[in-house]
């Protein structure tokens, strides 16, 4: 992600409000950060062709799979859209695994450590051979003493001690019989017998998540969601936004799934049968439009890289550049309406009603922007 010297760049002069029909996000780099993994998996694509990684990465950004793998590799180019698909789902499959190889490993090195240390624990119980003997033939996890606290045992004990006994002697005693006093008794009773029967381990299960492991030889590459996404989806209508990716369905619902956020009743996949062409041309964007029931220039375009803007100048509406995955100077000059470091700085968006109630609410936006002519 980039960092932003916010002194020189931004400023509260630089603001712009506008109204407009809807909003088109782009996913990856705009609403999600999946771009490690993303990179990581083209990095062994360009290894295996013997090319430069970073080359292959920098091309590739912002554009469908299909249209890079057809880019990468001449026997793929005559390929229809349709032969495409398993190329496409293979590739963005590996993108997934890539992102939540961390987690998982994280998870399994605490488990094992977690295991251990209870093996531990459980030896140093052992006590001489014999009792371990004895311990590994018993029954696991239970208290002896709980076989001796019954109601009528306790009972006998406090008759035998001279004691009056508030407890009925007989377990099977009617209920309706008991007084306050009895049935108090019965439940301290019962309580202290489930309290001996629990599992020992109980709580040293509940502390596995706090095992300290070494994880300094991993790279997290996490999907994540990205800042001031949450607020800003969930505050918009469900019918005033869309979603148009550069990626399939498989990673487009993988990476939203991941964060938390709802498929939104409108979401362009690459793979969507009506598109024609990908960004850098506008037809996603101008799909999701379209589907939504408003013209292209009526809208605002949310995105983070150069093809992806392009487009979203292209489609003919405002475009807001975010530079959370490219530096402003790589962005400043793709057309773009606006520019701003990320959708949480300053950035706000809500709600006016137009004069005439026949129409429906419209999205208002207020935020800062950075001069297109600044240099960082």
């Amino acid at each position: 992600m980039s960092e932003f010297n916010l002194c020189a760049s931004y400023s509260a002069i630089n603001k712009a409000e506008f109204i407009v029909d809807a909003v088109l996000f782009d996913m990856d780099g705009t609403l999600v950060d999946s771009i490690p993994a993303i990179e990581s998996a083209w990095a062994a694509v360009a290894k295996k062709l013997n090319k430069d990684p970073a080359e292959v990465i920098e091309a590739t950004h912002g554009r469908r799979v299909m249209d890079n793998l057809k880019d990468l590799y001449p026997n793929l180019r005559r390929m229809s859209d349709a032969e495409m698909q398993p190329h496409v789902k293979a590739f963005e499959v590996e993108i997934l695994r890539q992102a939540d190889e961390y987690g998982i490993e994280v998870k399994s090195r605490r488990s094992s450590a977690a295991s251990s240390r209870r093996a531990s624990r459980t030896a140093s119980f052992a006590g001489t051979p014999d009792d371990k003997e004895h311990t590994l033939n018993a029954p696991p996890r239970k208290s002896h003493l709980s076989n001796s606290i019954t109601a009528d045992g306790v009972a006998a004990h406090m008759q035998a001690k001279g004691l009056k006994s508030s407890a009925a002697p007989s377990s099977g005693s009617d209920k309706k019989d008991l007084s306050p006093a009895d049935i108090l008794a019965k439940k301290k009773i019962s309580a202290l017998q489930s309290s001996m029967n629990q599992d020992v381990f109980d709580e040293e299960q509940d502390e596995d998540s706090d095992v300290e492991i070494d994880v300094s030889d991993l790279i997290d590459r996490s999907v994540r969601i990205l800042p001031g996404v949450k607020k800003m989806t969930t505050s918009l209508p469900s019918d005033r936004f869309a979603i148009a990716t550069s990626a399939a369905v498989t990673h487009c619902h993988g990476a939203l799934a991941r964060v938390g956020i709802p498929l939104p009743k409108v979401t362009v996949t690459a793979d969507d049968p009506r598109l024609e062409r990908g960004k850098p041309f506008p037809d996603p964007f101008m799909l999701a439009a379209k589907t939504l029931g408003f013209e292209p220039q009526n809208c605002v375009v949310v995105e983070d890289s150069p093809f992806g803007i392009q487009a979203g100048v292209a489609a003919g509406g405002k475009t807001i550049a975010v530079s959370t995955s490219h530096s402003h100077d790589k962005i400043a000059h793709c057309g773009a309406t606006w520019l701003i470091p990320t959708l949480d700085r300053e950035s706000a968006c809500r709600f006016c009603q137009r004069k005439d109630p026949s129409e429906a609410h419209l999205t208002y936006f207020r935020f800062k922007y950075w001069p297109h002519k600044l240099k960082l």
